[in-house]
């Protein structure tokens, strides 16, 4: 995919290889905005478990880890995580994230795009959800671009520095 400033972006689902540099990518852009679960070197994961996670999720048709490469560089990962109970296999949780240096260009939307398409096409997902800190403006109005709407909040979701922040719940019905 062409971005904004013509950089081609491409999205796939990530292998095993990219264990390590995923690890990296997430412990750098923790540290880039207040907008994730966990700040800078937040993300504690060894690269084996992550090569097992990934490794799990290549075998399955309705779960994905995603990312998205600038010239090898990771600078976006989106994930879509199915429950295996059955009474709620319908509905999957979304995650996204892209690097601060790549923000404006159009990769989250891309990235959103992709994730929704791998939603329809599984036949088995008809719900998405996903939480997003109530001050993160741009991303809320990406998921309303893409069809999400707001369903709830969870109160003081967040706490950073001593603040409270809501978590705006959204769901997009496929």
């Amino acid at each position: 995919m062409r971005l904004k400033n013509n950089m081609l972006l491409i999205i796939d689902k990530a292998v095993k290889a990219d264990a390590a540099e995923i690890i990296e990518f997430l412990n750098i852009v923790g540290g880039e905005s207040d907008n994730l679960l966990f700040g800078a070197n937040g993300f504690h994961t060894s690269v084996e478990a992550e090569e097992n996670f990934i490794e799990n999720l290549l075998h399955s048709n309705v779960s994905a880890l995603f990312t998205g490469k600038i010239e090898n560089e990771i600078v976006c990962t989106g994930s879509i995580m199915t429950s295996p109970r059955e009474r709620i296999s319908h509905q999957a949780d979304l995650a996204v994230s892209v690097k601060k240096k790549y923000w404006g260009l159009g990769i989250g939307t891309h990235l959103m795009q992709t994730m929704i398409s791998f939603a329809k096409r599984n036949g088995q997902t008809e719900i998405l959800h996903l939480g997003v800190k109530e001050d993160n403006l741009t991303a809320v109005n990406l998921y309303k671009k893409m069809g999400f709407n707001e369903i709830g909040r969870h109160k003081n979701f967040f706490k950073i520095d001593g603040k409270y922040y809501d978590e705006i719940l959204m769901d997009l019905h496929l």
